[in-house]
Order: structure tokens, then C-alpha cells, then sequence
């Protein structure tokens, strides 16, 4: 064999030893053509939600110095997001099972928790945000908080709102923050039992984008809210009745230290809210007085800043206006498709 010879023989016979085996190639396809199937399924809530997922985990490598668990990070938003995909794609499937009766329950489960999924993930988030809030800042920010609220008002409204604070007051207002906790549960269910699929969605996305800007902003500009922050000068503890003694047990396994700003609370409610007077213009007017009495708890309670009240308002009415948008967008995108469908099939 000569010395051309000996190359082409080298040069196959290496080519060959970097060749996948068979079956690793037949795993990689499954797994490509499972993603595109589940992509497919995807709408616009699922690209904000995994664009969140991307781009937070894009920081959390960029500033893996500042996290205790960088890697843990990462892998359990990754874990989210294919779980994400998985549930659509078993959601779009779980459409084209025939109708018996074991079929059918699996049908409605998948078709469910695909609808419902919504509230788990914005939830995740929020905790998450635990172990981002000094993902970029190592200190807190609230006295810039403050200082707007002094210019603003004159007073630290929560501080100031202590010369109020009765078991009654406090009662009330403990129960007008708890209702934030519904507003979106109660527009939400009524569109799907109506079967309003298209406001339901629409109604999921105002609220994540509205929710994702909320989320960015904690990450680069921390606050701990006044709970925290001015924790040695109250002077009259909040005391109430069966509501007070609710959220105190929701805070006390669900509180985040930090994320005060802007307050999530707000921009999910107003979200919400604009869900409701743009789906269902009689809900929104019961929720508008609800809506009004927790953005002005929030201080009272001692969880947020005027300051915190204000982003909220801006932020949710942003996911708003930007969900609609995009909700044009998605819908258009959908028509295209069902209209290549139907030319593919003649």
C-alpha cells in the first residue's frame, strides 16, 4: 500500500471512529422530533415563559459568581421548560385520542393541567426569585424607594399608615391583599368553563408578561420592602381576625426576601383586571373596587412602597397592552398554518 493509499485509509478509518453508533443517532432524532412536536404546540404564553427561562438563565451563568447554586439554577429551568414542552405536546395529543372511556379521562387530565399549568409556573417563579434577587446587585435598594415616596407624598406611607392600624382596618385590608390571590383563578375559570379557549389564553399572557418584566426588574434592582427593611420601627403589631391569620401563614412559607419592586401583587391584579374588562366587561367591575382596596393594603400591611404600587400599575398594564400584540400576532401566525395545512392536503 503506498503512501496516498495509506491516507484515503486513515483518513476513512477515522472518519468512521467519529461516526455516532446507529442508535445514538436514532435517540437524537426522537428527541429533535419530539421538541419540534411540542414546539409546534406551543402559543404565546409558552414563548414568553421559555423566553424568560432562557434569558434568566443567561444571567445566572453570566453572574455565577455572585449564586450559591448556579448550576442547580440552570438545571432545574431547564427541568421547567422541558416539562413545559412535554405538557404541550401531550396536550396537543391527548385532542386526537379516540373517544373511550379510558381515553377520555386522559384526555381531560392532560387537557386540564395544559390549561392550568399557567398558575404553577408563575408561582416557581416568583420562589425562584428568592435565590436571584442578588443575582446582579448584592446590595438593596430601598432607600431610593423611600426617598420617592417621601417626594411623592410627603411621609413613609407605611410608617405613617401606623397610626391607623385597628384589629377591624387591619382585618379588612389583610382580606383585600388575599384577594389578589383570585383574580386571575376567577377570570381564568370562567373563560374555561365557558370554553372561551382564545380569551383564556390571551388572559395567561397579559398576566406572564406583565409578571416577566416584574421579574427582570427584582433581579437588577433589588428591594427587601418595608417588612424588612424598617422591621425596628414599628411600634403596634398587626393583629386581625381569620384572614390576618391566613396571609401570615401564606407569608410565612411563601415569602420572598426581596422582590418588593415592583410589586407583583399589583401587576398580576391589574393584568387581571384588564383581562377582565377586556373578555368580560361585568367581572371587571366587580373586581375594580377589590383591585383599588389591595393596592392600597400592600402598604399597609407593611409588604411594599407607594413606589412598589406604582411599578405594579405600570407593569401589569404593559403585559396588558403587549399581550394584546402579540395574541394578534399568534393568532395570525395560527391562521397561515391551518391555511398551509389545508393546501397540503388537496
Amino acid at each position: 500500500m503506498n503512501e496516498l493509499e495509506t491516507e484515503k485509509y486513515q483518513g476513512h478509518d477515522s472518519a468512521m471512529a467519529w461516526t455516532p453508533p446507529p442508535e445514538r443517532v436514532g435517540l437524537v432524532t426522537l428527541i429533535a422530533r419530539i421538541f419540534a412536536e411540542a414546539s409546534s404546540k406551543c402559543g404565546a404564553f409558552e414563548w414568553i415563559a421559555l423566553g424568560y427561562l432562557g434569558f434568566s438563565s443567561m444571567l445566572v451563568a453570566l453572574f455565577a459568581e455572585n449564586l450559591a447554586h448556579p448550576v442547580r439554577l440552570v438545571s432545574t429551568q431547564a427541568l421547567v421548560a422541558a416539562m413545559i414542552l412535554l405538557l404541550c405536546r401531550a396536550g396537543g395529543r391527548a385532542r386526537k385520542l379516540p373517544n373511550s372511556v379510558d381515553l377520555a379521562f386522559s384526555a381531560k387530565f392532560w387537557h386540564f393541567w395544559r390549561h392550568w399549568y399557567p398558575h404553577l409556573f408563575l408561582i416557581f417563579c416568583f420562589e425562584e426569585l428568592g435565590s436571584l434577587v442578588h443575582l446582579v446587585d448584592p446590595g438593596w435598594e430601598d432607600a431610593k424607594l423611600m426617598a420617592f415616596d417621601r417626594w411623592l407624598t410627603g411621609v413613609n406611607p407605611p410608617l405613617w399608615f401606623e397610626h391607623l392600624v385597628h384589629p377591624a382596618l387591619t382585618e379588612f385590608m389583610e382580606f383585600s391583599y388575599f384577594t389578589y390571590f383570585v383574580y386571575l383563578l376567577i377570570l381564568g375559570g370562567v373563560l374555561y368553563f365557558e370554553r372561551d379557549r382564545e380569551a383564556y389564553w390571551s388572559a395567561m399572557t397579559y398576566s406572564v408578561i406583565g409578571y416577566v418584566f416584574g421579574y427582570v426588574i427584582a433581579m437588577l434592582f433589588p428591594a427587601e420592602s418595608p417588612y424588612f427593611t424598617l422591621a425596628g420601627q414599628w411600634h403596634r403589631a398587626l393583629t386581625g381576625g381569620p384572614f390576618t391569620g391566613l396571609v401570615m401563614l401564606i407569608e410565612k412559607y411563601g415569602r420572598v426576601h426581596g422582590a418588593a419592586f415592583p410589586s407583583q401583587h399589583v401587576a398580576g391584579a391589574m393584568a387581571a383586571l384588564w383581562g377582565a374588562w377586556r373578555h368580560r366587561r361585568w367581572l371587571f367591575w366587580i373586581f375594580l373596587p377589590f383591585v383599588a382596596c389591595m393596592c392600597v393594603s400592600t402598604v399597609y400591611v407593611r409588604n411594599h412602597y407607594m413606589a412598589d404600587v406604582l411599578g405594579g400599575l405600570v407593569t401589569g398594564t404593559l403585559g396588558y397592552f403587549l399581550g394584546c400584540r402579540l395574541m394578534k400576532l399568534d393568532r395570525a401566525r395560527e391562521r397561515a398554518a391551518d391555511r398551509a395545512t389545508t393546501r397540503g392536503g388537496h
